[in-house]
């Protein structure tokens, strides 16, 4: 008996043995990983980047984890991220193909999608695309003024009370996404603007939360009918959505006078017809794909920014200076305006840093063997960015650790960007939606600015900067107080 339970143990542990994931030959070093569970245990799903600094305080810039039994690696610091996405841009513009994003998309769109000919395709047209929307009557410029317009409403319709800015940043970024993509906005209280809100939020809380890490990391139970599902849920009730404007589209519009990003895509395919990737499956994951992305991150950066802007008055109050000063004859601000006002133009990068809206970027993977930083990395290995590492580098920043405008202002007081500035990532997986975003942040912050006065309710108690993680990080939730100025 003695001896069968012997030989028992012994046959388990030799299986586990075989079981614990192992690292490749001069693959970047790391913890331990636990067999099938990997180094799930050792982070905080609700907040792992404090243990992703944990980590690289033990093992590097450069070290490795296992997602469940496959390995990841970490890159720290702006050395090792643009070796990684500069230098050999093409060898880590992958999209690892067998995650919880890949599933509910079916792999399709613009932002998931792996590094090939389709992805190529999808990214030339929208950057030709966006940047044809950037000029002209009807441009981008203006659909953010429009957009605005219905903002600066519901603020003025605030004063006197305090309200929670989040809904109301969260659809203004939508409807201006929307008018771009759909030629459409929505009033707020819209069940469509509702529906798309509500899928944006719950399929990225889920699918950077708790239940998505189990998705990636267990593959055996994803039939089981767990949390994750309701994402895959969410997605085929708001694809509906996005298949019914499609075919509004393509009933009324007119060849070769696009009014939007749809009716481009409807003519490209008329143009391509059977011999190209674009098809109206490829069209409804891509409108979603940048109506999330385009959203979450600006309004995400929104909340940031203001936030700060209440918890330094005379940072707030600066900023008004110079916007009254440089438009003091001029009915709206302009994109181009940006260039006289250096001071607000750091402080809107400044929140956008210290933000840090997508704290991981999004996930890339190796496209062939390469190397980094002397470490060989197989193909197909799954490579994480750590943002933070580098948005509060030690010595790329004057002050890594504090909201400070100065991190972007010479002795002269004029703005300089530094090289570790990059919260749209780099290389040519860049986010495609950069300059819409910063036109958005810009526009919106100076139009507000110059009207309101924003203020922290006296019994609010103090600022909370703790964010809460995600794809994509936000502030917690937070009310304001309105006033209107007087210029």
């Amino acid at each position: 008996m003695f001896v069968s339970v012997v030989l028992l143990f012994f046959c388990l542990f030799f299986i586990l043995l075989q079981l614990k994931p192992q690292r490749p030959k001069n693959f970047p070093p790391g913890p331990p990983g636990l067999p099938i569970l990997g180094n799930i245990t050792q982070l905080n799903l609700k907040y792992p980047l404090n243990d992703f600094e944990r980590l690289r305080k033990s093992y590097g810039n450069v070290y490795s984890l296992f997602i469940g039994t496959k390995p990841a690696v970490v890159l720290n610091g702006l050395r090792a991220i643009k070796e990684a996405l500069v230098t050999k841009g093409t060898d880590f513009a992958g999209r690892p193909q067998d995650m919880f994003v890949n599933d509910v998309t079916k792999r399709r769109g613009v932002v998931f999608v792996d590094y090939g000919s389709s992805w190529k395709e999808h990214r030339r047209f929208a950057l030709t695309t966006l940047k044809n929307f950037g000029m002209g009557k009807n441009s981008m410029e203006d659909k953010i003024h429009d957009e605005l317009q219905h903002t600066i409403k519901s603020l003025e319709n605030s004063i006197g009370d305090t309200l929670n800015p989040q809904e109301l940043f969260h659809k203004t970024s939508f409807n201006i996404i929307s008018q771009i993509i759909f030629g459409s906005r929505y009033n707020h209280n819209d069940e469509v603007l509702k529906a798309f809100v509500y899928y944006i939020r719950e399929t990225i809380k889920i699918g950077h939360g708790p239940w998505g890490m189990i998705y990636d990391s267990f593959p055996k139970l994803r039939n089981l009918p767990l949390p994750f599902k309701k994402a895959f849920e969410n997605f085929e009730n708001i694809s509906k959505v996005v298949v019914r404007l499609v075919t509004e589209h393509k009933e009324t519009k007119v060849p070769g006078d696009p009014r939007d990003f749809t009716d481009c895509y409807l003519d490209e395919m008329d143009k391509k017809m059977d011999d190209s990737c674009f098809s109206e499956d490829e069209l409804t994951t891509y409108a979603l794909d940048i109506l999330t992305a385009g959203t979450d991150t600006a309004s995400s950066t929104l909340l940031a920014g203001f936030l700060y802007l209440m918890s330094y008055p005379h940072i707030q109050e600066r900023c008004q200076q110079e916007i009254d000063r440089e438009l003091e004859h001029k009915e709206k601000v302009t994109f181009d305006d940006r260039y006289k006002m250096p001071y607000t133009q750091a402080v809107i990068n400044e929140a956008q840093r210290m933000a840090n809206v997508v704290p991981l970027s999004i996930f890339h993977c190796t496209t062939k063997h390469t190397e980094l930083m002397g470490y060989s990395i197989p193909k197909g290995t799954v490579i994480i960015e750590n943002m933070m590492s580098v948005l509060r580098e030690e010595g790329q920043w004057k002050f890594p650790h504090e909201f400070n405008p100065e991190n972007f202002l010479n002795e002269q007081g004029e703005f300089v960007q530094p090289e570790a500035f990059i919260p749209f990532s780099a290389g040519p997986r860049v986010c495609l939606g950069e300059g819409l975003a910063r036109m958005e942040l810009f526009l919106i912050l100076v139009t507000l600015l110059r009207k309101f006065k924003f203020i922290w309710p006296e019994d609010a108690g103090e600022p909370d900067f703790t964010p809460v993680f995600g794809i994509t990080m936000t502030p917690r939730p937070y009310r304001m107080k309105v006033q209107l100025r007087s210029t």
